[in-house]
């Protein structure tokens, strides 16, 4: 080592190449075992919640990745002026770049994380087929090789037969992937991959496989030291994805047969040492269709290699929880010379952990990143049971530089069933404000009945879409009710130890009796207006013109608790500027208040005019001008928050003229098409 430390001493100083809330969760460890961090930042985290946790953070650029974190020269800088001994890359970013790693040891600082030359060997997809395939891992079949023709390409897909798979050879995360199920639709499934693989990884290059009908998707954890010593830390299935991401993960895996279990820890471990592995990472396997124990009379095969991420893992909390293992530390201790602390015979684990990815995006609208403040934001406490790993804290803001991953929420207990309770628990309990997250999603998707019964494959999302982003349901009376009584307790506790002289009591009171406060509120294109009128103990609501109904409340900042119409319930009610949203069990509903002082606009500022959902750039313009297409025909791709986004035409009608250019940086709610229907366009 190059360090200044001796072998075996752990690192007095590590600095975090990386930011959000892998890097709040690194500086936990580091704070537990006495070491001092070294958070970095750029233009646009320069308030961050991991900047506020660190000892010291450095600047290192402006928002824009690759000139803040992608700059490997910034961050050797940064950790040179403050005397750090080691990097962890944390993951993303640079932390499966072999030359940064190679960059470090050149500058001695330690790398937390494997050899450039391991790095380099399985960061390549191509080539750590090859590999696999001479450590008899078991690999899916397809086209590894260098000839990246189109039409060689487009040739290989045919032979291995549809589906397939188009993979960057550089990629992860679910980046740089594409599905195509028949032949007419390879060429633009290609150039799409190739043009995100360039622009997330530097590296157009790609592989063909072939794609398992129904697969699961399993990972095994493995660890390595630099004393030869190689582990498994069991498995976990990421089988529930959306576009080859995960949303939900958990360990162990359900429904794995005992054998095939064995045999897919014995091929991680040897595909970790035909790499010389040190470090976290993981192996992962596809599991082919026909039961977890097909293909094989010893139950052992239907398992093929995939990929290895030489890295710590979005979804390691789950494996910690049910290890008890804190692979963070590990990480640290390997890095610093030590052996593994424990042997693979002395390697338990113990109940089950679920891991939900909670984000600011807007599933009913396409799963489209949602920008903003947390105005509020709360999870329920933490405990042996529940687990948040968060990046940001209420006031904080979601950009649109960078993943708008909000929340991991892990949960554990005893079995699968139990831990599935906690979990539906943990997600119905999220309050955020400010920004539109995925929650509902997440809520339905931990009740959807394939899930529950542990059916898991990675089409399941795909397949009950319709279902998991059906429209909210509308409010009940009960619900305008309780939103209503929400508000106005609210406002009565805001503005309690204020002047409570007669004149300045906003209580209604006139001669003879008080008169009813009036309360409109609007929702999902309903305006409904309500009547309270308080009394000594109680308050009478109804809708205007009904009967009115009579309520007792108690309210406890957000909960209000109300006894109304016979039912007692305890809900709570989030206010904010206009926007009262009410959360009731595992449904929630935005309401509007209508403010009778507030002049709202008319008309859309831009009818007939197609508007950027969020900040990005324009890759590619797709509708022609001047000619007549139908609803749901791409417009035009833009990239924002790392991944492509295909806006749509909203109705039939003719492209009057695109107002962005390719290329162009464009701001939320810019206008970029000028779309006309159909009808108005035959009319000019």
């Amino acid at each position: 080592m190059t360090s200044g430390i001796s072998a075996g001493a752990l690192f007095d100083t590590v600095l975090i190449a990386n930011r959000g809330e892998i890097a709040c969760r690194i500086i936990a460890t580091c704070r537990r075992l006495g070491i001092r961090t070294v958070a970095v930042y750029s233009d646009a985290d320069r308030n961050a919640r991991h900047v506020r946790l660190a000892d010291e953070a450095v600047h290192i650029g402006p928002s824009a990745a690759r000139e803040s974190y992608l700059r490997a020269d910034r961050l050797l800088d940064a950790a040179r002026r403050t005397g750090a001994q080691a990097i962890h890359p944390g993951y993303g970013f640079l932390s499966e770049n072999a030359a940064f790693a190679q960059a470090c040891a050149d500058a001695g600082v330690v790398f937390i994380g494997p050899k450039p030359s391991s790095i380099q060997a399985m960061g390549d997809k191509r080539e750590a087929k090859a590999l696999m395939q001479a450590a008899n891992v078991p690999v899916t079949p397809g086209y590894h090789g260098d000839n990246q023709d189109p039409a060689f390409l487009q040739q290989q897909a045919d032979e291995i037969r549809y589906p397939v798979l188009i993979k960057a050879s550089a990629g992860g995360g679910g980046k740089g992937m594409r599905l195509v199920e028949k032949r007419e639709d390879f060429q633009a499934a290609l150039l799409s991959c190739q043009r995100e693989a360039e622009s997330s990884f530097g590296d157009a290059r790609v592989l063909i496989e072939r794609y398992i009908v129904r697969p699961r998707h399993v990972e095994m954890q493995v660890f390595g030291d630099s004393h030869g010593n190689v582990v498994h830390l069991f498995e976990r299935d990421c089988s529930v994805q959306r576009r080859h991401q995960k949303v939900l993960e958990e360990a162990p895996a359900p429904e794995l047969g005992d054998a095939q279990r064995e045999a897919m820890a014995q091929a991680a471990v040897a595909a970790a040492r035909a790499v010389d592995y040190v470090g976290a990472g993981t192996i992962e396997f596809i599991v082919g269709e026909g039961g977890p124990d097909a293909g094989s009379g010893d139950g052992t095969g239907n398992f093929h290699f995939m990929e290895m991420n030489t890295r710590l893992q979005v979804e390691h909390p789950v494996t910690e929880l049910v290890t008890g293992i804190d692979l963070v530390e590990w990480q640290l201790r390997v890095a610093a010379g030590q052996a593994l602390p424990l042997r693979q015979d002395q390697i338990r684990h113990r109940g089950h952990a679920i891991e939900a990815r909670l984000y600011a995006e807007d599933a009913l609208k396409g799963f489209l990143p949602s920008t903003g403040t947390l105005q509020v934001m709360q999870f329920p406490e933490a405990s042996a049971h529940v687990r948040i790993d968060t990046g940001v804290e209420q006031g904080d803001a979601i950009s649109p530089w960078y993943d708008p991953m909000i929340a991991k929420l892990i949960v554990w207990d005893e079995d699968r069933p139990r831990a599935l309770q906690r979990l539906r628990q943990t997600i119905d309990a999220v309050r955020v404000v400010g920004v539109t997250t995925n929650a509902v999603f997440l809520g339905r998707l931990a009740r959807q009945a394939d899930f529950s019964a542990a059916r898991l494959d990675t089409g399941l999302v795909a397949r009950e879409i319709d279902t998991l982003l059906a429209p909210l349901p509308g409010a009940d009376d009960a619900a305008w009710m309780l939103a209503a009584l929400g508000l106005w307790a609210q406002t009565r506790a805001s503005s309690a130890g204020e002047d409570t002289s007669p004149w300045a009591l906003r209580d209604g009171w006139r001669i003879g009796a008080s008169a009813p406060r009036y309360i409109e509120l609007s929702a999902g294109g309903e305006t409904r207006r309500l009547a309270l009128q308080p009394r000594a103990d109680r308050v009478e609501i109804g809708f205007d013109g009904a009967a009115m109904q009579t309520a007792t409340i108690a309210w406890t900042a957000p909960t209000l608790t109300a006894a109304l119409d016979g039912v007692r319930r305890n809900v709570d009610v989030l206010v904010q500027g206009t926007q009262v949203v009410l959360y009731r069990g595992e449904d929630r509903f935005v309401f509007e208040h209508v403010d009778p002082l507030h002049r709202h606009a008319g008309a859309e500022a831009h009818a007939g005019a197609v508007i950027a959902p969020m900040p990005g750039r324009i890759v590619e313009l797709l509708a022609p001008l001047g000619t007549p297409i139908k609803t749901g025909t791409p417009l035009l791709v833009m990239e924002a928050m790392k991944m492509e986004h295909t806006l749509q035409a909203p109705h039939d009608g003719v492209v009057k003229a695109f107002l962005a250019r390719q290329g162009e940086l464009v701001a939320d709610g810019a206008v970029l098409v000028d779309f006309a229907a159909g009808d108005e366009e035959s009319s000019t």
